[in-house]
Formats: C-alpha cells, structure tokens, sequence
C-alpha cells in the first residue's frame, strides 16, 4: 500500500482509506448503502490491514452515530495499528445548538465521537460542511484547541467552497491557529467540478484532497450500462439516495463508461478498479475513501492499488468525462500566457 503525505503535514496516510458508512444501516438512507454489524466490520478491518489499508473514515451522522460505534468496537485492542478519521457539523441532535460549527456544538461533537470510538483521540477531525453562521474565527479557534489539547491531531473540512477553504486558511495563518490540511471533496470521473478551482487551491496551498465517493455515487461500479436495469444491489434503487447525490445524465454516464469498458479489456482490470486508479494519478489526491458492503467489495477496492494506468488510458478516460466548464472557469482558459504589446 502506498503511502502520501496528507496536505502540508509530516502526516502519511495510506492511498485508500475504509469508509465507514456502510455500518450500521441505521435508516432508510444507510440502509441502502450497507447494514456491516460489529462482526462483519471486524472481518473487513482484518482484511484491510492485512492490505496495508490502515485508515477508516466516519462521521458522527452515520446512522446516527452506530457507524462510529461499530468502528470503536472493531479496531477494539488495536487502536495503534490504526488511523481514525472522522466529521461533525451537521445536526446531531434535536436542540437549537446540536447543529453547526459553533464552539457550543464542535466541543461536544468530538467528545461525543471519541465515547463512541472508544479512543482518547482522533487521527484526523473534519467539518462535514461549511457553517456560515459562526464566524471562521469561532471555528478555528475551537479546532486550535482540541489540537492542544490532544484530542485531535489534525483538522479537515469537507465540501467547502474556494472561497471557504481559502478564507479559513487565511485565518489561521493570520492568527497562528491550526491548519487544514485535508479536504473531504466529492470527485470522480463523472464528477470532476472539483478540477475548476479546489484543485488549484489544494496544490497552491497544500491541502490534500481525500475523496468521496470516487465510483460516482454507485454510478462506476461496472454493473450500470447503456440499457440495461438497474441492479437490485445499487443504492440509487432508492429515490431517497438518488435525489440528495450528485446528478449525473444518462448520456453522459454511458460515455464515460464505454471507455471505462475500453480500458477495462486493455487492463484486465474491473470498472471499479479503473475508475479509482484514475483517481489515484489526479493532482492534490492523498487519499480515496472506499466504501464495501462485504468483504468480495473490498477485495475488489484493493485491486485498485499496485499498478498504474498508461498516459494514453488516462487520456481516453479524460477526453469521455471531460465537460464544458462554467464561468469564469471557461473564459480563463483563454489566458495561456502574457501577449506581447500591439507593434
């Protein structure tokens, strides 16, 4: 298993990382993407590290914190073979302050994580989503603290815009608080908005792009073709899941896939496989979170590591999933370098 550096840190986690998501199965909307119990995520932690996969991912909002549990009760005995990485801001409660990223709700947040991990600390601590309510120096300040006092060792954010991420940075460096050095951010060969201006930003600022979602929402996993029914497996069997995805049109999709197909007999390697080996070449990528409902999913995940595709496969897949871009994105395509003067 590769390992990278995670943004500007001294931090190495491995190229893929274990989404947790798929424990618990707590709602009708986890339920569509897994039900793993204690057992299974045992077997499957096993598995993982056995592949050199030593970070999992988690949120205090999967199946209302079940996921975290069943994760605690996993690596139970382990805890320092392992890399812990998880996220709170959205509501976690019913009271007017179990929401957001306020010092009130943040504090409690993570303390309430780390019962439910069964650990004294957390590897790595993102903010789910922006809180445009509670000032940046709120936030930062409150995520200092946790740093110093050795329940979190570094922070993240996830899903921020541009001007979030940077405007946060900026805040740090003005008052000397802890930095980001991850974003949790949604890409994959069919959604690749995050090129346009996270991409430069992680690269000038050195924030490392951990990935969610990498098969496009359950999109790329090889089972979903130009007329053919979805599989009663796919998550976006559920109109609850499809609907708060990403959006993704047929037309597009099945483009993306022919050539995914391409490569997939030139390789002798799965959709799934190419689609996360893409990823995996990208600029600012330090990590692809995977998801398994059982241990055959993993197992096929892992296969994505320990070779590269060719410039050419990258090529291909790039030129089927490329899009128009949206402005001003488009129009600073135009301004390759400085023209000289008009003689």
């Amino acid at each position: 298993m590769e390992y990278r550096y995670l943004g500007g840190s001294g931090f190495k986690v491995p190229v893929l990382s274990l989404g947790t998501g798929t424990f618990g199965g707590g709602s009708e909307f986890f339920k569509a993407w897994g039900a793993s119990d204690v057992a299974e995520a045992k077997r499957l932690v096993d598995v993982c590290l056995e592949a050199g996969l030593t970070m999992f991912d988690s949120a205090d909002i999967y199946s209302g914190g079940m996921a975290e549990e069943i994760l605690g009760q996993a690596i139970k005995g382990r805890r320092d073979q392992v890399i812990i990485s998880t996220k709170g801001t959205f509501r976690a409660g019913t009271g007017p302050n179990d929401v957001g990223s306020s010092r009130h709700h943040l504090t409690r947040a993570v303390e309430a994580s780390l019962r439910r991990l069964g650990t004294d600390y957390i590897d790595l601590y993102q903010l789910h989503g922006f809180d445009a309510m509670t000032p940046v120096e709120e936030v930062l300040n409150t995520l200092d603290g946790l740093v110093r006092a050795g329940k979190v060792g570094y922070i993240g954010c996830s899903n921020f815009s541009g001007w979030h991420l940077m405007k946060s940075l900026a805040v740090s460096e003005k008052y000397g608080l802890a930095r980001y050095v991850a974003h949790q951010a949604y890409y994959s060969l069919i959604g690749r908005d995050y090129e346009w201006e996270l991409m430069p930003l992680a690269l000038d600022q050195k924030v490392g792009a951990v990935i969610w979602s990498p098969l496009g929402w359950g999109r790329l996993t090889g089972k979903i073709r130009r007329g053919q029914p979805l599989p009663q497996s796919s998550r976006l069997q559920s109109k609850l899941v499809a609907d708060i995805g990403p959006q993704v049109a047929d037309d597009y999709l099945y483009r993306v896939v022919d050539a995914l197909d391409e490569v997939a007999r030139e390789t002798g390697k799965t959709v799934p496989q190419i689609a996360l080996n893409w990823l995996l070449q990208r600029p600012s990528v330090a990590n692809v979170i995977v998801g398994a409902r059982n241990e055959e999913q993993l197992c096929q995940n892992l296969g994505a590591v320990g070779w590269n595709l060719t410039t050419e496969q990258v090529a291909k897949l790039d030129a089927a999933s490329t899009t128009p871009l949206a402005y001003p994105y488009w129009h600073q395509r135009g301004f390759k370098e400085r023209n000289p003067a008009p003689v």
